[in-house]
């Protein structure tokens, strides 16, 4: 896969693929493509806000990367009319960085606040008042002479995003009014989002080829976004500039991308799980330590798909790979594994 950190000109920078990421991104709940029941939910509460001149509830959405969380976020905050603040929790050090945010927000303003499960319990204790009265406790000075102060708010609507809903404070998780889990895209669903990202990059398609982009991208707008570009780049230097069937798939096949969306690494993790232990169960740390991965983007990124495809399952004593999984490796399940596997 291309290297998206090489400046060379046949790369893209990273600022080039954010600046594409964006450009891609719908701006209005009509234009998002999914998710039907979140979107007439949300339907529903932004109109109710906007007839009663209030601020929406706060938003708590989970789910794992690349689903669409940060694009609801601008959403709700174009289809409410007002600016929208955006931080994330590793960003938010001090109970100072979250103050000034605050108080720099306009009358039901939206401020967003990625991966959420991060901020800093300290942090976090001053957004309970913030959140439930529109108010911020400060302590002014230190030792016998320091005094509280509370400053009030305007109203405003925090949105929420995590990959890990269950890392959040109950404290904070009951203060949302709104809380939805994003799920994994249907294929036709991400081959309606190719159709109009390849029309946004004036890029000429099938629906053959664009179907076989949404097949293998992992029920992830953005993984097909990605994939669309990359194929789009395969397309102008060795195809004849359009996306056809044929070009998707030799793209994908030089991608690393098989016909079930696994990508080098998820099958890097399977094949460790299936061959150097013999199916497992194998812990976290020890995974991964064994593939070279980071255990939270195992967790994050690969698991849910892994899951989900049903070739990997998680037990008390650790991860396992599932009988599928065997299967589709072509690898014979160990004789004494018979009746344990999923």
């Amino acid at each position: 896969m291309t290297n998206e950190t090489d400046d060379s000109p046949v790369s893209p920078t990273r600022h080039e693929e954010d600046f594409a990421e964006v450009s891609l991104r719908p701006s209005l709940l009509r234009e998002f493509v999914g998710q039907d029941s979140i979107k007439e939910k949300l339907r529903i509460f932004i109109d109710a806000a906007r007839r009663r001149s209030e601020s929406l509830d706060h938003v708590l959405v989970y789910g794992p990367p690349g689903l669409g969380k940060t694009t609801l976020a601008y959403i709700l905050a174009r289809e409410l009319g007002v600016q929208i603040h955006t931080t994330s929790g590793p960003a938010v050090e001090k109970q100072g960085d979250l103050a000034a945010i605050l108080t720099n927000l306009g009358t039901h303003d939206v401020l967003f606040i990625d991966e959420i499960h991060r901020l800093p319990r300290a942090v976090e204790e001053i957004l309970y008042p913030a959140m439930e009265d529109y108010q911020l406790d400060i302590i002014i000075g230190q030792g016998p002479s320091a005094r509280a102060i509370k400053l009030d708010l305007p109203r405003f609507t925090l949105v929420g995003a995590t990959t890990r809903a269950g890392l959040l404070t109950s404290p904070l998780r009951t203060r949302f009014g709104v809380i939805d889990r994003l799920d994994f895209y249907a294929p036709a669903d991400l081959q309606t989002i190719l159709e109009r990202s390849a029309t946004l990059l004036d890029v000429p398609y099938t629906a053959e080829g664009i179907l076989e982009i949404a097949q293998r991208a992992r029920g992830t707008p953005r993984v097909a976004n990605r994939l669309l570009r990359r194929v789009r780049d395969y397309a102008q230097e060795r195809g004849e500039g359009s996306i056809d069937e044929k070009t998707a798939s030799l793209a994908l096949r030089l991608l690393e991308v098989d016909g079930q969306g696994l990508d080098k690494m998820d099958r890097k993790i399977m094949l460790t799980i299936i061959e150097g232990f013999r199916g497992g169960p194998v812990g976290i740390d020890t995974l991964s330590a064994a593939v070279n991965e980071a255990p939270d983007t195992i967790e994050d990124v690969h698991e849910p798909y892994l899951i989900q495809k049903g070739f990997l399952g998680r037990t008390k004593q650790g991860r396992v790979a599932t009988r599928h999984a065997f299967e589709y490796f072509e690898i014979p399940v160990p004789q004494d594994k018979q009746g344990d596997l999923f």
